[in-house]
């Protein structure tokens, strides 16, 4: 039975928005994804290139999508520097609200995502379990300025909106440069390439402090529940795969996941000392028949770097969720042995499937 919502995804190709509209495809919504680079139409699902930061173009390319009943917004604009980041975001989220807004009569929900930026979490440490609840920090932060926006712009209308807040998110992407299971898996193909042991490269602090991650398919999950639940209307929600994890004990699973030896940690920025293997990548993917041989588009190093910097605790309060009726959970150690099967099967990274149990 064909569902009569109509979901304009925002930033359709990327680690987030590509599961999005796997999950509203597989419960029959139409959808219409949004991104610069377009993607392949099949039955349900098209899609629309489109430069956000270009009102006219974006007004233009939107104009005609009258029946968008649901906004689900997970574009990002990169910077150079922190408040580089809030000028293009905003301009980008009001460039799609504004032109969908006057001409979707129907639509009945906006849905933004968010991250731990709101909690200050990329600024050092910061307290946890972080709650919804908690006080706001000294701008500029992207994902405030979005929510405070979008709140105004929501005020006396019949749509609502909510913002969902994500830990590190886990699922599948090429040239995404925010993919860190990717990253691993590449990291730990090359070293074992090279005959090298698997390391941790990243603060020695980081090593034990604890973290939390966000499956992609829960979260579309729980974006959808959110967007369609009438209790969660107007409301933020944390949403992590519901555990806890020290690199100290997950890092030598994943180091036998590739069987690669465990070696102590040694800080390394991965982003100067995996410059330089381009090469190696062609000729593994000449050697194994590879499907990805462009090393930018499996690689994300400095958002590695970045996540293996956190020396501090990083985890958030995710029982507002189930309060208010989301209960889905993910084993965070599964979650990475799935994906690197889905890596593996797709052949983006040497190797056999091991047929780990899928996430839960």
């Amino acid at each position: 039975m064909q569902n009569n919502r109509i979901a304009l995804v925002v930033g359709a190709n990327g680690v987030i928005g590509g599961r999005l509209v796997a999950e509203l495809e597989s419960r029959r919504w139409q959808v219409i994804g949004l991104s610069r680079r377009g993607g392949r139409d099949r039955p349900g699902v098209s899609y629309l290139a489109v430069d956000l930061l270009d009102a006219q173009a974006t007004g233009r390319a939107l104009r005609p999508l009258t029946g968008i009943t649901h906004i689900f917004y997970a574009a990002y604009q990169d910077a150079s520097d922190w408040a580089g980041l809030v000028v293009p975001n905003i301009m980008m989220l009001k460039n799609v609200v504004e032109a969908i807004e006057p001409v979707a009569g129907k639509l009945e929900h906006v849905s933004l995502m968010q991250g731990y930026k709101v909690y200050g979490a990329h600024l050092g440490p910061f307290k946890t379990p972080a709650r919804e609840t908690d006080a706001g920090h000294m701008p500029p932060e992207f994902n405030v300025a979005q929510q405070t926006w979008l709140e105004q712009r929501q005020r006396n209308k019949r749509w609502t909106w909510s913002a969902i807040r994500p830990g590190v998110v886990g699922g599948f992407s090429l040239g995404n440069p925010m993919n860190l299971a990717m990253s691993i898996a590449v990291y730990a193909s090359i070293c074992k390439a090279l005959g090298l042991p698997l390391r941790f490269p990243g603060k020695p602090g980081a090593y034990h402090a604890l973290m939390e991650m966000t499956d992609a398919g829960l979260l579309a999950r729980a974006t959808l529940w959110a967007a369609t639940e009438p209790r969660a209307g107007n409301q933020a929600f944390n949403i992590n795969n519901g555990d806890l994890f020290r690199w100290s004990e997950l890092w030598p699973k994943i180091a036998g996941y590739f069987e690669l030896d465990l070696a102590p940690p040694l800080p390394m920025p991965l982003k100067e000392v995996m410059a330089d293997k381009t090469e190696l990548w062609r000729e593994l993917t000449r050697r194994h028949r590879l499907s990805a041989p462009d090393y930018q588009a499996v690689s994300g190093w400095p958002f590695a770097d970045f996540v293996f910097s956190w020396d501090y605790d990083m985890f958030a309060d995710g029982s507002k969720a189930r309060r208010f009726g989301f209960h889905d959970f993910v084993d965070t150690e599964a979650m990475f042995y799935a994906l690197f099967d889905e890596f593996r099967r797709r052949r983006v990274i040497p190797g056999a499937p091991h047929n780990a149990p899928p996430a839960c």
